[in-house]
């Protein structure tokens, strides 16, 4: 009789735990909590009777023995995501999965996914969002539509477009009676709105004060106004009347081309980012995958406004 394993909820514990060398980054990815995967990993340890990791002041490090386990245990996950994804394959041939983050995939993918359903019927598309980059070799998905740089190792990526910052607002904030937006200095009597998820220190995204400053206005506090954490909940604010937001073009554009948001001023900042198409290598080539590699490139041609 073959000997009996531990339960395979605390290996995987494990091995995100080891891969990431974080707990907390391992529960984030396995979407529990950091006390479930300390807790799975003393379970572990436990049955096997030695400590797998060494718990230092704000990191974890592999012991002897969590050196030892990790590699093969890899190797073994890695085995069995990539059975799992071929009968998938075979059994789902139609069908594809597609992550975005959540502003994208609302204000810009998900109003625009009935074309691609109406030109390609026997396609089965799944959107699924999540704030975190998914990982491809091990996630069952087949397209990422991702912020960044375009330089993902190990995989294949397409620009679809790039991305700048520039005051939007309501339509009736710029007809206002007492004060209306004329000028760049007029933003002193109006409420800055602030997309902070697209202001993250050291990703080089523009905020307030790099506008301000480009636009030569000292008498506006940079900081202040109103903070949100998610761009479609600014975005929202904005169209609501709520002040005026540095926001982003591309995520925008559904609602700048619809008349829901102006832009009152032409200064626009460049950003260093773009949105890709991402895959696995040789993903591409596969029917399903082509033709929403295909669409997606069309409909970024067609709206107006995008950045480059």
């Amino acid at each position: 009789m073959s000997e009996r394993l531990p339960h395979l909820s605390a290996l995987r514990a494990f091995e995100a735990a080891a891969r990431r060398l974080s707990f907390r980054d391992a529960a984030e990815e396995l979407g529990i909590t950091a006390s479930a995967i300390s807790h799975q990993i003393r379970t572990l340890e436990a049955y096997l009777d030695v400590r797998l990791f060494d718990r230092l002041t704000r990191a974890v490090a592999l012991t002897e023995a969590g050196s030892a386990l990790y590699p093969k245990l890899d190797v073994g996950f890695r085995l069995v995501e990539s059975a799992v994804r071929e009968v998938r394959s075979l059994r789902t041939a139609s069908a594809l999965v597609v992550t975005a983050g959540p502003a994208i995939a609302a204000k810009w993918l998900v109003p625009k996914l009935y074309r691609f359903q109406e030109q390609y019927p026997g396609i089965e598309l799944r959107v699924l969002t999540s704030s975190r980059p998914v990982d491809l070799d091990r996630e069952d998905v087949d397209v990422a539509f991702r912020h960044g740089r375009g330089d993902y190792p190990g995989l294949e990526s397409v620009r679809l477009f790039g991305e700048a910052y520039t005051p939007m607002c309501a339509p009736r904030l710029t007809e206002d009676a007492r004060h209306p937006l004329r000028v760049p200095a007029d933003l002193r009597h109006q409420r800055l709105l602030h997309d902070d998820a697209a202001a993250l220190p050291g990703k080089g995204a523009a905020g307030w004060a790099q506008w301000l400053r480009s636009a030569k206005v000292r008498q506006v506090d940079a900081q202040a106004g109103a903070h949100f954490g998610q761009t479609d909940h600014a975005i929202q604010a904005a169209i609501d009347g709520g002040g005026v937001l540095l926001g982003r073009v591309s995520i925008a554009a559904f609602d700048l081309s619809a008349g829901r948001l102006v832009r009152p001023f032409e200064l626009t900042l460049p950003s260093p980012f773009g949105y890709y198409f991402v895959t696995r290598q040789g993903r591409q080539r596969e029917s399903a995958v082509a033709a929403f590699l295909s669409w997606i490139q069309a409909e970024a041609a067609a709206t107006p406004g995008l950045p480059p």
